[in-house]
C-alpha cells in the first residue's frame, strides 16, 4: 500500500492550498504552542475548502476544549502531543468523535513504556524524535533502522505515522526502514517556521510517492 503524506504546521492558506493540490492526504495545524501555532479561527480559514483530511495538533487541553476546536475548525483527526495515554485517547475520541493519533517520542529508536497500551487505544501511533523543550517540528531524525526493528517486535500496532527530520532527500530511506502508513513533515518543507516552500513540498511528495510504490 502506498504511503500517505501529511504536511503539518500550516499557517498560510496559500500553503495549505498548494499542499492539497499537490496530493497530500493530511493537512495539519498546530494548537500546541510554538512558532506555528495559530488561533482556531485562523486555522479554520487556512484549511477551509481543502480535500485532504484536517489534523489538529494538541498538547494538554481538556477533551471538552479539544472538542470545541474540532467542531470550529472542522477537524477529522486529533493528534495528541502531550498526555498520550490510553485513557486520554479514549476520552478525547468520546468527546470529539474524531480519529485520535497518539504521539510517542523516542531518543534512540526504541519505544517507550506504555506503547503496547496505546496500540490498543489509538487509531494511529505518531512516532517523533524527543527534542528537549519541543513537542514537534524540531527537524531531528530518529535512527530508522532501530525503530523499524522495535516496531517489528510488537505483537500488533495500528497505523504508524512517522515524523522527525524528514526531507525529500531522506524520506525514501525512512519509508524503506520503517514502513509507515503516513509520513509527516513540517520543518523539512519550510523556508522559515510556518512558511512552506512549495518546491520542497513538491519534491517531498514526489520522493515519498516513489518510495511508497506510487507511479
Amino acid at each position: 500500500m502506498a504511503v500517505e503524506i501529511k504536511i503539518c504546521g500550516l499557517t498560510r492558506s496559500i500553503d495549505a492550498e498548494y499542499a492539497d493540490a499537490a496530493g497530500a492526504e493530511y493537512l495539519g495545524v498546530i494548537f500546541a504552542g510554538g512558532a506555528r501555532e495559530r488561533p482556531p479561527t485562523h486555522a479554520r480559514d487556512t484549511l477551509a475548502g481543502r480535500r485532504a483530511r484536517k489534523v489538529g495538533v494538541f498538547a494538554e487541553q481538556e477533551p471538552a476544549a479539544i472538542a470545541t476546536i474540532v467542531e470550529m475548525v472542522g477537524l477529522q483527526v486529533v493528534q495528541l502531543h502531550a498526555g498520550s495515554d490510553a485513557e486520554r485517547v479514549n476520552q478525547v475520541r468520546a468527546a470529539t468523535g474524531a480519529e485520535v493519533w497518539a504521539v510517542i517520542r523516542s531518543v534512540d529508536g526504541t519505544l517507550p513504556p506504555g506503547t503496547e497500551a496505546l496500540c490498543d487505544a489509538a487509531d494511529a501511533l505518531l512516532i517523533d524524535a524527543l527534542a528537549p523543550g519541543k513537542l514537534g517540528g524540531s527537524g531531528i531524525a530518529l535512527p530508522w533502522d532501530r525503530l523499524g526493528e522495535a516496531l517489528d517486535e510488537l505483537d500488533h500496532h495500528p497505523r504508524i505515522v512517522l515524523a522527525g527530520g524528514l526531507t525529500a532527500e531522506n524520506v525514501a530511506e525512512a519509508i524503506e526502514l520503517v514502513a509507515p502508513s503516513v509520513v509527516d513533515v513540517s520543518s523539512g518543507v519550510e523556508a522559515s517556521p510556518g512558511v512552506k516552500d512549495h518546491a520542497r513540498i513538491r519534491a517531498f511528495i514526489a520522493a515519498a510517492r516513489s518510495a511508497g510504490g506510487d507511479s
